[in-house]
């Protein structure tokens, strides 16, 4: 078998600049096809030749505004949510005030017997004091979030079976062509009959007063 000869130093140190050279002559190679990639596009007026000039004019638009922050606010059956929701966080306090004194006696306890306990059964208390905080902890983030998530999942009820519904109602009662939300809006003086905020929540208050929230493990 023919063995294959190993170049010498000067040759390779010639084959590696002839490998760099090549990659050099590809990235030239794509760097040219970018520019002219570049060159075959249009100019903006070009371009703007395929938007149409039709567009709807303000004599054309029927408009209403609807304000989601009075909603919140006013309408009862989301009045009933933010007790809902006040009366599940105030019964997570009363819950993690009570854990909360309980591990501060077991600390007390535990400082106050440290020079009667031998190192290792010291040791063992300590371990389960810090695995009750942290068993704490976790809690109190796990039932705060159980709670904003039942909250949110109702209120995302609300929203679909019965808010929305309404307000596409009344877009079809008093054929509306758009709605926009409040919070970004900003109208002048002359503007009666525009906002018809009032009339959602009286719709939605007839609709509806309470929706029940599912109430997190252990609360």
């Amino acid at each position: 078998m023919a063995q294959t000869k190993e170049l010498s130093p000067a040759l390779k140190k010639y084959s590696k600049m002839g490998i760099i050279a090549a990659a050099v002559i590809v990235v030239a190679i794509l760097g040219i096809w970018g520019i002219s990639a570049m060159k075959r596009g249009v100019d903006t007026q070009t371009a703007l030749k395929e938007v149409t000039e039709n567009a709807v004019t303000g004599a054309d638009l029927r408009i209403a505004v609807v304000s989601m922050d009075k909603i919140q606010t006013e309408a009862t059956v989301l009045e009933d949510l933010h007790k809902q929701r006040a009366n599940l966080e105030n019964k997570l306090k009363s819950k993690l005030e009570k854990e909360q004194k309980a591990i501060e006696k077991e600390k007390a306890d535990i400082e106050k017997s440290q020079d009667m306990l031998f190192q290792d059964a010291l040791q063992r208390r300590v371990v389960e004091y810090q695995k009750r905080v942290n068993q704490f902890q976790r809690d109190l983030s796990e039932n705060a979030q159980a709670i904003e998530s039942a909250y949110q999942e109702a209120l995302s009820t609300v929203q679909k079976k019965h808010l929305d519904p309404i307000i596409e109602g009344i877009i079809a009662k008093k054929n509306l062509d758009l709605v926009i939300d409040g919070r970004m809006a900003r109208t002048g003086a002359n503007t009666k009959g525009l906002d018809i905020t009032d009339e959602v929540v009286k719709a939605l208050n007839k609709k509806i007063s309470s929706v029940k929230m599912s109430t997190p493990k252990g609360l």
